[in-house]
């Protein structure tokens, strides 16, 4: 088993959110644009919520287990 790089975590957190809140940004300038193609709003939509599992699974990863 391999040893958990918490700074590798981080990283990988910090580039995460950051392409999420990029995401609702764009996301929030299509949705207010009549002419907006809706597929590119629900692929875009469904990137966001892939990206916001890995994030909820990443700060899983940065809680230490418990003795059981």
């Amino acid at each position: 088993m391999q040893p958990i790089d918490i700074s590798e975590i981080n990283r990988q957190l910090t580039e995460l959110k950051l392409e999420h809140r990029r995401l609702d940004a764009e996301i929030d300038g299509l949705v207010a644009d009549i002419q907006t193609d809706e597929l590119t709003v629900k692929r875009l939509k469904k990137r966001k919520l892939w990206l916001k599992d890995c994030i909820a699974r990443l700060e899983s990863a940065l809680i230490p287990d418990g003795p059981a």
